[in-house]
């Protein structure tokens, strides 16, 4: 199969871009940086927990750990030892929109990566065994009791959701899935979904560090360019107006040690300026101690705990993404009073109460934040790969911080009085167990 030419962008960024496809479909992402001599390679796969059909949520998130357990040349437990033994690291992360997987290596390791991720989208299928499907199914029953049942609150995005999009919404249900459908499936069932999905066609590599588009371009293209392509199914729909039409509202009783809110509003999906907007406004909301949250329900009024307050987006790329507010109670602080202090914040958003200062400090802080992960060859990996998946051209990632940047005072104004408001709010409520039962209603 023959690759399409090279190509380099310029843009604002300060370090090249270099783009190719190579003949299955692969999309292949370098940008150069001789600053360390090492390498990120970030493998995106255009699949995660909204692409899952019924009766197979949580197949995303399961493959995250199944593809470190072997494939065709790889034994078991092998992807580890070989990238760690060489002096590097790796992970993988699955949300609602894609699965990555990534490793950080010396740059004389590069080939030795750059095989293991071929190897495993290409040849995972042949080494999946029954007693390997059972195990790792063992795995995530386990991460689930730990991380979502078996915590106070743990469980909140679980319920966040589906109180965000409705029932058959691609992201109604959660990453973790269910426990149901990973017991029902079978190994040919899981089998399919690799093929489906894990496809050079269906996947953006990105390599940043001390390399040459080059280097990357001719290893890619001996490792990768002999996996074949397959027909990738069209997306959910996913379409849906941003903000909600009618308030919604779960009261948890459980045991927790404190009344906690969850406060949530739909808004516009990752990557359009609608969400820059949301973003900086979610900044001057809850981001650090300087923010209106903090300032006036743990300094001013001591109502909320310090270290669990905050405001921030969920980056969903295909339907309006949540904001989310949340705070936990202060002893002697009951739910109605910290729901009240919580409402009037936002309350005072939404009639346009923003200042100019507020609005130079959220900025600030998000140019720390993202100078913070550009500076690293991983961070931005991921970022050139999220862009070339999800916005089609990794040369976005240009845009973004100017974009925040230029976000103004009526545009922060005119989506706060749009967005944060009673009628449109998802709110979600911890009560101790022995709580009183006014905060019910």
């Amino acid at each position: 199969m023959s690759a399409n030419p090279p190509g380099e962008t310029t843009t604002g960024y300060p370090w090249p871009i270099e783009t190719t496809r190579l003949g299955n479909g692969l999309r292949v992402v370098v940008s150069e940086d001789p600053s360390a001599p090492v390498v990120a390679v970030n493998l995106w796969y255009d699949v995660g927990s909204r692409h899952e059909p019924d009766g197979q949520t949580g197949f995303a998130h399961l493959f995250e750990h199944l593809m470190f357990e072997g494939s065709a040349h790889v034994a078991k437990t092998e992807h580890m030892k070989l990238i760690q033994g060489s002096g590097g690291s790796l992970n993988a992360t699955t949300n609602p929109d894609r699965t990555n997987y990534f490793e950080t290596v010396p740059a004389e390791h590069l080939e030795l990566a750059l095989w293991l991720e071929a190897d495993r989208m290409g040849g995972l299928v042949p080494a999946l065994t029954q007693e390997t499907l059972d195990n790792q199914r063992e795995v995530v029953k386990n991460e689930r009791r730990q991380r979502y049942e078996n915590v106070p609150y743990g469980d909140a995005w679980l319920r966040l959701l589906p109180l965000l999009y409705p029932a058959g919404h691609p992201y109604h249900h959660s990453t973790i899935g269910s426990m149901e459908d990973l017991n029902a499936a079978d190994l040919a069932t899981f089998q399919a979904f690799h093929t489906t999905y894990y496809r050079p066609n269906n996947a953006v590599l990105t390599v940043v560090g001390d390399t040459s588009a080059a280097e990357v371009f001719a290893l890619a293209e001996k490792y990768f360019g002999a996996i074949e392509s397959g027909e990738i199914p069209p997306p959910p729909e996913s379409a849906l107006p941003g903000a909600l039409t009618e308030p919604a509202r779960e009261v948890v009783r459980s045991d927790v040690p404190a009344p906690r809110f969850y406060l949530s509003h739909r808004t516009a999906p990752f990557g359009t300026r609608d969400y820059d907007v949301i973003t900086v406004l979610a900044g001057i909301l809850g981001n650090g101690r300087g923010s209106r949250l903090y300032q006036r329900l743990v300094e001013r009024d001591r109502l909320a705990q310090p270290d669990n307050i905050g405001a921030y987006g969920v980056d969903l790329a295909y339907a309006p993404a949540p904001i989310i507010i949340s705070a936990t109670a202060k002893d002697g602080v009951d739910a109605d009073t910290l729901e009240a202090g919580l409402t009037a914040v936002l309350s005072e958003l939404a009639a346009g109460d923003i200042t100019v200062d507020e609005i130079e400090r959220a900025k600030a802080l998000l140019t720390t934040q993202w100078w913070r992960q550009v500076s690293t060859a991983g961070g931005r990996s991921d970022l050139l790969g999220r862009y070339a998946t999800q916005l089609g051209d990794p040369a976005r990632i240009g845009d973004q911080l100017p974009s925040w940047l230029s976000v103004s005072l009526s545009e922060l104004q005119a989506a706060a009085a749009a967005l944060l408001t009673a009628q449109s709010r998802v709110t979600l409520v911890y009560l101790p167990s022995d709580a009183a039962e006014e905060n019910d209603k």
